[in-house]
């Protein structure tokens, strides 16, 4: 209709604008066929019946999407304000298709914190493994990690046929799971030779764990550069940290200086153990503070 149309700029306009108003209709229709009870965000079990509904509804939201691109660019000759109706009538496809995979790609987000914060009941206190007695390559939180994200991304995100809009979601996952491990890691106390040689090992394993959430692990950025940074301060004195050009640039100055108050003696206390706090309500505040200015100040 719209290259039969593209003769006269009014009736091409007409007909864009009515195309754009069936795709608002079927947006409506398709959002009423979401679940949005709470197995629509379970993460524990198989695919459940309303998340396949939710994947079918992204599926054809997807389809619709494409088809919708393909016509737009082969309008040519179509004024702009046509083609525009029909741009602006994508967004809200994308918008649709976004809050449908909310509440699963959040439930995972919960999920990977929740695993991340378990570091903290393993012991990393002990001195160098014996030469008889070869250290693990890594800790069970980081193997339990590495087997939920495979895991979530085979039950539930292969289903989807948006695999580029997918992806985009699960790198910020990836790149959140990465922050979360920094974070973590530089509060842990406390933390022995042995201890380091087997978080260094996790740093490594991070990078696999958070794998499948991306198509290149070097693509997600600053985190993936701060954790390549921070693994080598593990093992350096606390002069040379304090040096390290990557502090303040690319570690945050809170996140260093937690890592050498695991140094100190233990009478010189975490803020968390100084505010009485446990570490996750510890770990929320610093969610809601990002301001380095506000860490600092509670740092003192």
């Amino acid at each position: 209709e719209l290259n039969v149309a593209s003769v006269d700029p009014n009736l091409s306009l007409a007909v864009a604008k009515n195309a754009a108003k069936t795709v608002q209709l079927f947006c409506v229709k398709s959002e009423q066929l979401l679940c949005t009870q709470g197995d629509a965000s379970q993460v524990i079990g198989p695919l459940t019946e309303g998340q396949r509904r939710n994947v079918a509804v992204v599926n054809s939201l997807y389809r619709l999407q494409q088809a919708i691109a393909k016509i737009i660019s082969g309008l040519g000759s179509c004024p702009a304000a046509a083609a525009e109706a029909l741009s602006s009538s994508l967004e809200g496809v994308q918008a649709l298709m976004s809050s449908a995979v909310q509440p699963l790609l959040q439930s995972v987000s919960d999920s990977i914190e929740a695993i991340i914060i378990t570091l903290h009941q393993e012991d990393f206190s002990g001195p160098l493994s014996r030469p008889d007695k070869p250290d693990v390559p890594c800790s069970l939180y980081m193997k339990e990690l590495q087997g939920f994200i495979s895991r979530v991304m085979a039950d539930y995100f292969r289903h989807f046929q948006c695999v580029d809009f997918i992806y985009e979601s699960t790198e910020s996952i990836a790149q959140r799971a990465i922050e979360l491990f920094i974070r973590h890691a530089s509060l842990l106390r406390p933390l022995g030779e042995g201890g380091k040689m087997r978080l260094a090992a996790d740093f490594a394993q991070m990078e696999l764990a958070v794998a499948p959430l991306c198509r290149r692990v070097s693509d997600l950025g600053k985190p993936y550069r701060m954790l390549r940074s921070f693994r080598p301060l593990l093992f350096q004195t606390s002069e040379l940290i304090a040096s390290s050009p990557a502090v303040g640039d690319l570690i945050p100055y809170s996140t260093l200086l937690h890592f050498l108050l695991t140094r100190a003696p233990s009478e010189l206390k975490s803020p968390h153990q100084r505010a009485e706090w446990s570490i996750a309500r510890y770990s929320q505040w610093l969610d809601d503070h990002p301001s380095e200015r506000d860490r600092l100040t509670l740092l003192r």
